[in-house]
């Protein structure tokens, strides 16, 4: 009895946090939101892209983009990309590239599992015919094999290169960079907070990250992994 009375409690939380962004008090609605969202209750397009415009006019724009990243992560959008990049630009931040093979990258990425799907469905298929036939002691044609093989390639290409990359935004200002997982490591500089790294792994304390094209390391508790 008890997750329908939750329910309840979260959409009536929702309908008031509209409620008071409609009137035009979007201070008072983020508090709402915010408390949504640590509850993992917060999933729709609209709510991220209200929270991100309320910390924009507020002058907030790591939390902005924080918001925008989480919404390109879960529905990748070029309008959305193109905001980031917009804001990044505007206050000289890294990681957020302009370029068109990024546009062109966005853009495929929303039907990545689409893609997926329908390729590993006929390498299935063409794998299961093949196992059959070696079964039935019955020849197979060269081509079979050929074909298989180049559907397991399409798919590890598309995994690879279209695939959701982990990335997180600085989210202190003034974040060390370092060469190595430990206070010893070379420092090579700082990052400003709404910085975007790619994230590669974590060892201890220490989120193992791409900057500027090359290895480095960054304490977890100055990166926002966007999830």
């Amino acid at each position: 009895m008890s997750q329908p009375v939750l329910a309840q409690k979260d959409r009536q939380l929702l309908q008031k946090a509209d409620s008071l962004f409609e009137l035009g008090l979007p201070v008072q609605s983020y508090s709402h939101y915010r408390n949504l969202q640590r509850q993992n209750q917060l999933a729709s397009t609209r709510q991220l892209l209200r929270m991100a415009y309320i910390q924009e006019q507020r002058g907030q724009y790591p939390a902005a983009l924080y918001y925008l990243s989480v919404l390109q992560h879960r529905r990748p959008s070029t309008a959305t990309w193109y905001k980031m990049t917009e804001l990044a630009q505007a206050n000289r931040l890294e990681g957020y590239s302009a370029s068109w093979q990024q546009a062109a990258r966005v853009s495929v990425q929303r039907y990545y599992t689409y893609l997926l799907q329908a390729v590993l469905t006929v390498a299935v298929a063409t794998g299961t015919v093949l196992l059959w036939r070696l079964l039935k002691r019955r020849p197979v044609a060269s081509g079979w094999w050929v074909a298989f093989g180049c559907f397991l390639l399409l798919a590890e290409g598309i995994v690879n290169l279209l695939g959701p990359e982990q990335v997180g935004l600085v989210c202190r200002p003034r974040a060390a960079i370092m060469s190595g997982p430990g206070a010893g490591a070379t420092w090579l500089t700082v990052a400003a907070a709404g910085d975007r790294l790619a994230v590669e792994g974590t060892q201890d304390i220490w989120y193992k990250v791409r900057w500027r094209g090359r290895q480095a390391y960054i304490r977890q508790r100055n990166l926002l992994v966007v999830e």
